[in-house]
């Protein structure tokens, strides 16, 4: 296979899962946000940025990696390396972005809501 068409898969295939990721995260993260940001139009800013930030890391992580023509076999095992950099840098944009998250949620809130919900257990 030439090598700029598995370069360009590996790309395709990278974007997708991005892709997938933001629509699975999507609203569960703006529920977050406007509950931390107090306003839809805060909240829809953080949400635009953090899929700008989870979208683009791991395509530029898999830009930095450039699969070799070759066999089939060797196709396939350059076209998984590119994958293996473009979601290691799915997983850091996530946890980056999980981190900070955590650091702006109230504490004395989290104890009031896991209270709540034992309470609503019961």
């Amino acid at each position: 296979m030439n090598a700029a068409w598995l370069f360009a898969s590996g790309l395709v295939v990278t974007i997708a899962v991005s892709a997938l990721t933001l629509a699975y995260l999507r609203r569960p993260l703006l529920r977050i946000l406007v509950d931390l940001c107090g306003t839809e139009d805060r909240a829809g800013f953080w949400l635009a940025f953090s899929n700008v930030t989870l979208f683009l890391i791991p395509v530029l992580f898999a830009l930095h990696r450039h699969p070799a023509s070759g066999s089939f076999v060797e196709a396939i095992f350059g076209i998984g390396d590119q994958l293996e950099a473009a979601l290691l840098g799915l997983v850091v944009s996530v946890a980056a972005l999980g981190l900070v998250l955590s650091r702006f949620i109230p504490r004395n809130e989290l104890a009031r809501r896991s209270k709540e919900v034992a309470t609503a257990q019961r």
